[in-house]
């Protein structure tokens, strides 16, 4: 089974390398278009975050 963001980068290829709509793509690879439009932001606060969570993980 196909992950979802595997879903959506599938989706996105296809929208750039053939051309084909994103409303098909989306239908074709099952992602909702709200997915598909979605770009994640990071910023330091996230970065430094994830670094605490790391290191927590790493620490068991």
């Amino acid at each position: 089974m196909i992950r979802p963001a595997q879903r959506r980068e599938l989706a996105v290829k296809a929208v750039a390398m053939k051309g084909v709509s994103i409303a098909l793509a989306c239908r074709a690879f099952d992602v909702s278009e709200t997915c598909y439009r979605y770009s994640p932001k990071l910023d330091g606060e996230n970065e430094l975050i994830a670094d605490l969570l790391l290191g927590l993980t790493a620490a068991r």
